[in-house]
């Protein structure tokens, strides 16, 4: 390699590849100056050290202050400058294929099938290579090698092979960017997609709004005759779409989520953030969905709880809980402080605590007092001799 030809090189790196002139200086003369230390032994207080200048591209050895004169190192020098050269520019274009895509996370980009690979797709992109694992594929879709194939950018990460490009397929921002694509509405800003739940390659829900009051949001998602949406579903391989119109009214919002199914009425929990559904007989099945799909679904677009009833199973549910609420009324009656049905509350100068005290000490009735001795009432924290002779004549008269 000419020495004019190593600088036309390197500035030819440097405008297409976007690499810093002196950063391949500076690896060229830190690489001939290795390979140079293989063939020359030195003082081992001496490092060889490499000069490239860079206006007449002439690269000199130095051992210390002293220059190293060899009939082997312009050969050296040339092997190894052409080997750095070939490496930064794989190098360069790596980070070329690694920034291209990295701005595209987020994006749907399109391929063509390669090869299948412990079931993650293999995806040619021209210029570098894609994969979709397994996990980010639909169960429902099947793909041939050659068939064009488009996807979610989910992340592009450097590997020392190159850089690894993360695609999708199931993820909910897939179909969002394929609305956007399809609705110029979406695209534009007047129409907003607040929301999407996603059964991958069965069902999705998508709540959207209108910022316009004159464009319909869901008239725009589904297009003339249902074009727009018809050409997201075909993408999708035949998964069923739910455009949904979102409502800051809660109620209203979780109605729409619950589409098709109508509903007849909804009690809310806000600080659970639960919602009990009632819904005619006839309507059951199809609020619920098959598998607990649909109201599945709703639940996850509103952010919400959803809890779907018929009016017979709400009024079973209600007889039930108002007898549990009897019970526990009842239970917690017959374990309170039994004072009032003993008597004990009767006698002047004795408040609930020191009922809860006697029953404790196994004085649960007037007659119990009236029997006991003094010494036996002042055991109990509290009750002195005066107090206890007392209480004891009260319930003496009391029981009389």
């Amino acid at each position: 390699m000419e020495n004019s030809e190593l600088l036309g090189i390197l500035e030819q790196l440097e405008r297409d590849k976007g690499i810093d002139k002196h950063i391949l200086v500076e690896a060229v003369e830190a690489a001939v100056a290795s390979a140079a230390k293989k063939l020359w032994t030195v003082d081992k207080n001496e490092d060889i050290k490499v000069v490239l200048d860079i206006k007449t591209g002439k690269l000199t050895a130095f051992a210390g202050k002293e220059e190293i004169r060899s009939s082997e190192f312009g050969r050296i020098a040339a092997q190894t400058a052409k080997q750095v050269v070939i490496q930064k520019i794989r190098e360069a274009e790596k980070d070329v294929v690694f920034n291209e895509y990295q701005k595209k996370i987020g994006q749907i980009i399109s391929g063509n099938v390669y090869r299948f690979e412990r079931g993650n797709i293999i995806i040619d992109l021209g210029k570098t290579e894609a994969y979709v694992p397994k996990k980010e594929q639909s169960h429902k879709e099947e793909f041939r090698q050659g068939d064009r194939i488009r996807a979610y950018v989910l992340d592009v990460s450097r590997e020392t092979k190159g850089p690894q490009i993360v695609l999708s397929r199931a993820h909910p921002s897939f179909v969002k960017r394929l609305f956007e694509l399809e609705v110029p509405e979406i695209f534009e800003g007047i129409v907003e997609i607040k929301a999407i739940a996603r059964d991958v390659g069965e069902r999705t829900k998508i709540a959207v709004c209108s910022k316009d009051d004159k464009v319909d949001c869901v008239g725009a998602c589904v297009g003339m005759r249902g074009s727009r949406v018809k050409n997201i579903v075909q993408e999708l391989q035949g998964e069923k779409i739910d455009i949904v119109r979102y409502s800051s009214d809660i109620k209203e919002y979780i109605q729409q989520s619950l589409s098709p199914a109508e509903i007849s009425q909804i009690q809310l929990a806000y600080d659970e953030k639960k919602a009990n559904v009632i819904v005619a007989e006839d309507q059951l099945s199809l609020a619920i969905g098959r598998h607990g799909q649909n109201v599945r679904l709703a639940g996850e677009l509103v952010g919400w709880e959803l809890n779907i009833f018929s009016f017979d199973q709400w009024k079973k549910l209600q007889e039930e809980s108002e007898a549990e609420e009897k019970e526990s009324e009842e239970k917690q009656k017959a374990q309170e402080p039994t004072g009032k049905q003993s008597g004990l509350n009767e006698l002047e100068g004795v408040g609930k605590k020191l009922v809860g005290e006697l029953e404790k000490a196994g004085f649960k009735t007037l007659k119990d007092i009236a029997q006991a001795a003094i010494e036996d009432l002042t055991q109990i924290k509290g009750l002195g001799k005066i107090k206890a002779k007392k209480i004891i004549g009260q319930a003496k008269s009391l029981v009389k």
